[in-house]
């Protein structure tokens, strides 16, 4: 028991006297091989090996100041590219939409095209024919009218 007591205090008394370690290098500048805090040169209040130990962690602390800024540089490139990759695949859609609506408008105005030659054609030879009477006349010109109209619709659409 006297044994443990003896080495509890021992290590107590070791810890207490042992070598305070510089937690806190934030608050040090180095400048030119010289320590600083709050523009006062303090190299001189410290032994070589705590001057070798500040000066190590403030290096430190910079090259991962440095990497941490690469670093979100980098993701900031990378955020930028994929909001511009994603703003041509918009694009893309969009324009692919438009060539659609087209090619629909196209194949509309074919088809009323056709439409109205077919009509036009089969009443001028009904009619040359003799063919028709006047109510088929009148029937046939009616539904040459609405072809016509849906013709200059679709042309429009175009």
């Amino acid at each position: 028991m006297k044994l443990w007591m003896m080495i509890l205090c021992l290590c107590f008394g070791l810890t207490l006297n042992a070598q305070e370690d510089i937690k806190s290098t934030n608050q040090y500048q180095v400048k030119k091989g010289r320590i600083y805090l709050d523009d006062k040169d303090v190299t001189e209040t410290f032994t070589v090996e705590q001057r070798k130990v500040i000066i190590e962690r403030l290096k430190k602390a910079s090259e991962e100041a440095k990497t941490e800024k690469v670093q979100k540089k980098k993701e900031k490139a990378l955020r930028k590219a994929e909001k511009a990759e994603k703003k041509a695949k918009k694009a893309a859609k969009k324009a692919e939409r438009a060539l659609r609506k087209k090619e629909k408008a196209q194949k509309g105005f074919d088809k009323a095209t056709k439409a109205l030659n077919k009509a036009n054609r089969k009443y001028e030879k009904l009619k040359s024919k003799g063919k028709l009477s006047p109510e088929d006349e009148r029937k046939m010109l009616e539904k040459i009218e609405k072809l016509t109209q849906r013709q200059a619709k679709a042309k429009r659409k175009m």
